[in-house]
């Protein structure tokens, strides 16, 4: 994830939500008021361990354990921003790790499907979850998300919180034919977050900001697409 790092914010804690959503995401171009409403809604303090509670609102990523982070909350925002949110659209997201993401999606109207690999991460963002009271909107499963939830298929977009060189086939197979795909795709040192519709002669990316995320992780046999 990326790792900017700046003071923590003072103030109530929905002062510093505001203060997060005016300085760091909308003054940086993320203009959609769907996705403002929610990034100033979800409690982003609840999704990190209580040692970081008090960086929650700072601009930067954090860590939740087991070499994971939660990401920066303007790549957050840029990330849902680019699912191009709506009630009722139907999300998997690869990557669970604290469910921030998962919830403002949720805060959104979006029906989201996430996939966590870690039990400790998985257990913990059930918890989260439910806390924030989203439950009713996010279904979360402990698995490799390299496969995808091929019985929830098909889906109207599929968001990776983890990076790969290449998006699995499954993945490409659970989308719907009008859906997207948003993802960070290269090395393991730095990524381009991408979007990625399937066209009449492959996937054809749409290049929207440079990140770093942690890596995808796949079981053994999944099989992969071709990268851009």
């Amino acid at each position: 994830m990326v790792a900017w790092f700046s003071r923590a914010p003072t103030g109530s804690l929905q002062e510093q939500r505001a203060e997060m959503v005016e300085k760091q995401i909308r003054r940086r171009g993320i203009s959609s008021a769907t996705v403002l409403s929610a990034m100033r809604a979800v409690p982003r303090h609840i999704f990190v361990p209580e040692r970081n509670r008090p960086e929650a609102y700072g601009d930067h990523a954090l860590p939740i354990g087991f070499g994971q982070t939660i990401s920066q909350p303007y790549i957050v925002a840029l990330m849902t921003a680019a699912c191009d949110p709506s009630p009722g659209v139907k999300v998997l997201e690869i990557g669970t790790g604290s469910a921030y993401q998962a919830a403002v999606l949720a805060a959104c109207g979006c029906d989201v499907y996430t996939i966590e690999r870690i039990p400790q991460l998985h257990e913990g963002a059930v918890a989260r979850i439910a806390e924030a009271g989203y439950g009713h909107r996010v279904h979360l499963r402990l698995g490799d998300g390299s496969r995808g939830w091929p019985e929830e298929a098909p889906f109207d977009r599929i968001l990776l919180t983890a990076a790969t060189d290449e998006i699995p086939t499954a993945l490409i197979e659970q989308l719907d034919r009008d859906g997207f795909i948003v993802a960070p795709i290269g090395s393991p040192d730095l990524q381009t977050i991408y979007r990625i519709r399937v066209g009449d002669e492959g996937l054809e990316y749409k290049a929207l900001e440079g990140a770093r995320f942690v890596p995808l992780i796949a079981d053994e046999g999944a099989d992969k697409s071709t990268e851009p």
